[in-house]
């Protein structure tokens, strides 16, 4: 094959493998993401048949984390992890260390050094967000209080792996490693204190940059490009914050990509573009993220179920039953509901996204060797193949445990979940207050104005951006005869009265004046005088021609209703006219 070629027929052949193969496993039921890793197996360089090029899939799968770790900042939510803190913080951070420290015993007992078993150890400790959200959606328990406490555990879990990816180069040289691009970093032969020191200021200046003016600058740079009413330029607009900001931070302040896109993620939820934002790059973010999956399955060697079986089943049972004992111990010492640790148990008991990028991270460095990688993702495929039966299991203890100690099962941890319901409760009725403030601000943009019902959505979102809010008292003169047509008003509250050279004209709420002068450019034919206190949304020429021009339906239907006005009008003028004349 023509080397011209190897990246269309690497991106090809890997979603074709991984469409049928995802396809096959849902049809299982099993993850998706089962059949991406399997299809990632079948053309790497480890299996017969074709083989893609394995170093343009690792710069394909390096994409999948920036996308997949803004998303994951995207949907961060601050409050709803201040809710569950007295949990989620302990339990992740907890469960890490007992995982690691198992994972280091293992280690030890393989021959292998201290710092193979910490990067072996993290990567078993922590889980796949989307394999639980799968698991959680599935069983209607996203929006529970057991799923929230979930989601905020790998929260935790994440940002702990981020910091774990910043500290690993840093550490690596003293835990029988090699330093990467130390000198790239600016840091040279310095001591390991001072280059730790180093790397963590690096990291608080980026994200105090990120903090106080990411949420000043990327809003109010999304709604002016969404002002222009472009869906392209606005889907380029947030790919582009996202990948620069990843790779920025990388080259300029030393810090990781995924950390990079998890802060740019943040700051964009900051934006009421938000959801429209996760909603443009979704399709782009899942594409790339089934390339990562399909370029960590090229990583993994088949053979090793042969050659190192028990080696597999320990590094199994880790994840699956120490993983899931150590979850449940965790809540039951924090004295939370039973129902509540078997679901995080059961839920939990799989790894997934960051165990490949620490795995692949300590390779490089040195650290683990390829046959703790393979080990890894040995682990990672089944368990995620066996996490419906762990859940399973998971619900049928659940309700043995309540048949069998009822009383145990509803009282143990009442008072915490009481407390943390409360909580919970009320971030979703504030994020329902928000939501329904927003609603009812586009439903009375249409009662007000039911010419806009003529658009989509996603338009009268973009006219709430578009209009300027202008107020007028009694007697002000807001349009002047003679001048030239610069906007368009729309009546929200109180009344005008258009004065013409036959009388006045008088318009409340729900009307609209100043559209003759746009259309035909132009000056202004009468003067417009506020009635009582007067509210409108203005509509700027530019922003007027724009919007009209991509809704053009729209356009036409405010030309035949000023054409009618004009015919009026001159109807009477001409009846006025006559009736002088008599």
């Amino acid at each position: 094959m023509h080397q011209e070629v190897g990246l269309i027929a690497t991106v090809a052949v890997s979603f074709v493998f991984a469409a049928v193969l995802g396809y096959g496993a849902d049809r299982l039921r099993l993850p998706p993401l089962v059949g991406y890793l399997m299809a990632g197996i079948l053309i790497g360089p480890l299996t017969p048949g074709f083989v893609a090029d394995t170093a343009l899939a690792g710069q394909l799968a390096e994409m999948g984390v920036i996308l997949l770790m803004f998303g994951v900042g995207l949907h961060f939510s601050a409050s709803d992890l201040l809710a569950v803190r007295g949990i989620a913080v302990p339990g992740a951070i907890g469960r890490i260390c007992l995982a690691t420290l198992l994972g280091i015993g293992l280690c030890k007992l393989w021959g292998w050094s201290l710092g193979a078993g910490i990067v072996f150890g993290l990567s078993l400790s922590v889980a796949s967000t989307v394999v639980l959200l799968k698991a959680l959606e599935e069983r209607n328990l996203v929006n529970a209080a057991s799923g929230r406490v979930a989601v905020g555990w790998l929260i935790v879990e994440d940002l702990a792996m981020v910091l774990a990816l910043v500290l690993l180069p840093a550490l690596a040289e003293l835990l029988g490693g090699h330093a990467v691009d130390a000198t790239n970093h600016g840091l040279g032969e310095l001591p390991l204190t001072l280059t730790i020191g180093l790397t963590l200021l690096k990291v608080a200046a980026f994200a105090a940059m990120a903090i106080f003016l990411g949420p000043r600058i990327v809003p109010w740079l999304l709604t002016m490009i969404a002002r222009t009413g472009s869906r392209e330029l606005f889907t380029l607009t947030v790919l582009a914050i996202a990948l620069g900001i990843a790779f920025g931070s990388a080259a300029i302040f030393g810090v990781s990509f995924a950390l990079g896109a998890f802060f740019a993620g943040v700051i964009m939820s900051e934006s009421q573009l938000s959801h429209r934002a996760a909603a443009d790059s979704l399709p782009l973010q899942n594409a790339f993220s089934v390339l990562f999956f399909v370029s960590v399955g090229m990583l993994f060697d088949p053979s090793i179920l042969v050659r190192e079986p028990l080696a597999v089943i320990g590094a199994l049972a880790l994840v699956i039953v120490g993983k899931a004992i150590i979850t449940f111990a965790i809540v039951m010492l924090l004295r939370y509901p039973i129902s509540m640790g078997l679901t995080l148990a059961g839920g939990l008991a799989q790894i997934g996204e960051f165990s490949f990028i620490l795995a692949g991270l300590g390779v490089s460095l040195g650290l683990l060797p390829h046959e703790g990688q393979d080990l890894i993702l040995a682990a990672a495929i089944l368990s995620i193949t066996l996490n419906p039966v762990v859940i399973f299991a998971s619900d049928g203890l659940k309700k043995y445990m309540h048949s069998t100690w009822p009383l145990l099962f509803e009282s143990y941890g009442r008072k915490k979940q009481k407390t943390l319901s409360k909580e919970l409760e009320k971030i979703r009725a504030l994020g329902e207050e928000r939501e329904r403030q927003y609603q009812l601000k586009m439903q009375q943009l249409i009662e007000t104005f039911p010419l806009f019902s003529q658009v989509g959505e996603d338009a009268q979102e973009e006219l709430l951006l578009l209009f300027k809010a202008k107020a007028a008292p009694p007697g002000e003169r807001v349009i002047r005869r003679g001048d030239r047509g610069d906007s368009m008003y729309f009546i929200s509250s109180g009344a005008v009265e258009v004065r013409l050279a036959s009388g006045a004209i008088r318009l409340e709420p729900g009307a609209f004046f100043g559209e003759m002068a746009l259309l035909s450019g132009g000056r202004r034919t009468a003067d417009v005088i506020a009635v009582d206190f007067c509210q409108f949304e203005v509509l700027e020429r530019r922003d007027f021609n724009m919007f009209m021009s991509h809704h053009p339906n729209l356009r036409a239907i405010v030309s035949e209703m000023a054409q009618k006005r004009t015919e009026m009008n001159v109807l009477r003028q001409q009846w006025e006219k006559s009736m002088d004349l008599s």
